[in-house]
């Protein structure tokens, strides 16, 4: 039996959807591309999928997540309930956090825009900048008439013959625009040419005209996606856009994805939750914003985890999960904006950062580029923190990579009260050793709707120097801000329901406490089985460049305190920003920098933990605050 459920979204937008019954409403809500949240990918442990019954029958499985108060006014979980009947849902602005975060802005004048000028000055000094191979060239042809009725097209190329080196073809696209621009410009016209092996006419303006030249650097994380549109002539930041990643509704880290992916329809849906849903309405929103047509757009680069880049170019990644962890392709070479599928010109040049393992990717290479660690004498680590944990480290003389199953701890993909590094968010935290009371950072000085991964380290650490939570992680101290359930098991009230964005407590759990000394276990684990491989000790480490999501707000201090970074000096911390982006904005603005990306895909080595038989010996280790082996951490002064 067929019966109608109306999604009442937070905003007053409805959508109705056919269901069956049995069917959960996270699977309904899919099935009409409504992105609930739901990390876990439906199976009931992340409680992220929160939604309120308004109207209607529903069957409904108890959880933990949902005390039996907040049952009874309504509250579910979309994937552990069923249909029964017709039914209004009511789904909270939380639950659509990755479909409706869209943000569009300039660089401003923060962190981040430091961070980029100082990386746009380093490409300017490595002779790395400008070098795009696109060239307009102005033409001025002889009418046509009776006695010279040549086409349009050969009349364009025969006046561009003395102008290249090589015979030059012309796009469709510039092809269909050349007529009526021709005769509006009394034969004259301004051509973009793209150099190269086969060059061609991209487009054709006026005479006179003076055209932006747009390009797209283009990141495409598990969790969320950076697009920044660039000014090709110039180098400069048009704008910059994030939105999250619309795959998220099918699992928040790429083993459900790819597992998703096997599934009938499987693939062109990942597809479609990345390219349609996500990536090209902020290309569409960033050129709107800056005045210019997503077809305009020439030139673009992209970079992304192996699993990304697959279902972004929808190649199937069934088989990076499956031993031996074989990915479709490492580098997949330039291909057309038409295949991408992204809406911008057809004929534009789309780079794609090579990948080097099946879970180090694109996003490592580019990363590997933006922190120069490649051309550094000394040894550095370069770790990338965002869905996944990923590192580098070497120097000029060899770089070595590998990754680690942090799981989306650090974009709270697995915290019960965990958010992406958004408004509301809790970005740092202190505690009042003798009191327990937290102060508590948040990102827009909004009241707080939970934690995000820069927050969730301040908190850790603060917890643990406090001695609310012992090495375990365990709460080992009372007080009004300490809750157990009938369990026994342990939470702390970061903020009380008066005091929180959602109206609810936001709790720190044991559960969650778990989950993050995992993550970093994960982290740490990974550095000491790279370099014990290479018989380095950590002392030889005389740079890190952390990178990533939560990077600009890290406390590199606590990070070190509860053994998720190494003990070193806080000056050899550096932060680069989203070293993903900057890769593929470099590969954007000069085609050297793109040889180079490829040159480190083709020269790094990749570690796979997996089959390293030290690792889960030193994984065990490291989870502990801050770690089994107390000399790694000595105190303060030690």
């Amino acid at each position: 039996m067929e019966f109608n459920i109306t999604f009442n979204l937070d905003g007053g937008k409805n959508l109705t959807a056919p269901a069956q019954k049995g069917e959960t409403l996270l699977e309904i809500a899919k099935k009409v591309n409504l992105a609930i949240d739901a990390p876990c990918s439906g199976n009931g442990t992340c409680g992220k999928c929160r939604i309120k019954l308004l109207s209607g029958t529903v069957e409904s499985k108890e959880t933990r997540h949902i005390d039996p108060a907040e049952y009874a006014e309504g509250d579910r979980l979309a994937c552990s309930t069923t249909v029964a009947g017709e039914a209004t849902i009511y789904v909270p602005a939380g639950a659509l956090a990755y479909q409706n975060r869209m943000k569009v802005t300039d660089l401003g004048t923060g962190r981040e825009r430091e961070v980029f000028t100082a990386f746009q000055q380093e490409l300017q000094a490595m002779d790395l900048a400008g070098d795009t191979g696109l060239e307009l060239l102005p033409v001025r042809l002889n009418e046509p008439s009776l006695d010279d009725a040549m086409a349009d097209t050969e009349r364009l190329l025969l006046g561009l013959a003395g102008q290249t080196e090589e015979p030059v073809t012309i796009t469709l696209y510039a092809r269909r625009k050349l007529p009526s621009v021709l005769r509006d410009s009394g034969f004259s016209c301004l051509c973009l040419l793209r150099k190269g092996k086969n060059p061609a006419i991209l487009d054709v303006f006026p005479a006179g005209a003076h055209p932006v030249l747009p390009g797209l650097a283009i990141d495409i994380g598990t969790t969320s996606v950076s697009i920044l549109l660039v000014n090709l002539e110039t180098g400069e930041p048009l704008a910059v856009g994030n939105a999250g990643n619309g795959q998220i509704r099918y699992g928040a880290d790429v083993i459900n994805r790819i597992i998703e992916s096997t599934k009938p329809g499987g693939l062109a849906r990942l597809h479609k939750a990345v390219v349609d849903e996500c990536i090209g309405p902020l290309i569409r929103q960033l050129c709107e914003n800056s005045g210019v047509q997503p077809e305009q757009v020439y030139r673009a680069a992209v970079a992304g985890n192996t699993t990304m880049t697959h279902l972004f170019l929808q190649v199937s990644p069934e088989h990076l999960r499956l031993e031996p962890y074989v990915p479709a392709f490492f580098d997949v070479g330039p291909i057309r904006g038409g295949e991408a599928g992204i809406g911008i010109h057809p004929d534009a040049e789309v780079l794609i950062a090579p990948a080097v393992g099946s879970y180090v990717g694109g996003d490592i290479t580019a990363g590997a580029f933006s922190s120069l660690i490649f051309k550094k004498e000394s040894l550095s680590l370069l770790i990338d923190l965002g869905t996944n944990g990923e590192l580098v480290f070497g120097g000029s003389e060899f770089l070595m990579s590998c990754a680690c199953s942090a799981g989306p701890a650090f974009e709270g993909g697995d915290i019960s009260c965990g958010m992406r590094a958004t408004d509301g968010a809790i970005e740092g935290v202190s505690i009042d050793e003798q009191t327990m009371e937290p102060t508590v950072r948040i990102i827009g000085g909004q009241k707080p709707a939970g934690l995000c991964g820069s927050g969730l380290i301040d908190i850790i650490g603060e917890l643990f120097r406090c001695g609310i939570i012992n090495a375990k992680g365990k709460i080992s101290r009372e007080g009004k801000r300490i809750r157990r359930d009938e369990y026994g098991q342990g939470a702390y009230v970061i903020a009380f329901a008066p005091e929180s964005g959602t109206g609810r407590e936001i709790l720190l759990t044991e559960t969650d406490i778990d989950s993050f000394v995992r993550a970093k276990g994960a982290i740490f684990s990974a550095i000491r089985t790279m370099l014990a491989l290479l018989d380095f000790p950590m002392e030889a480490i005389e740079n890190v460049y952390v990178a990533g999501g939560i990077g600009s707000g890290i406390n590199i201090k606590q990070a070190i305190a509860i053994g998720m970074f190494p003990h070193i000096p806080i000056e050899q911390y550096h932060y680069i920003g989203n070293s993903s982006l900057s890769g593929a904005y470099a590969m954007l603005t000069s085609r050297k920098a793109g040889d180079l990306v490829s040159g480190i895909g083709k020269s790094l080595t990749y570690l796979e933990l997996s089959s390293h038989p030290s690792y889960m010996d030193e994984f065990v280790a490291a989870c502990f605050l801050p770690h089994t082996d107390a000399a790694l951490f000595p105190p303060a002064g030690g």
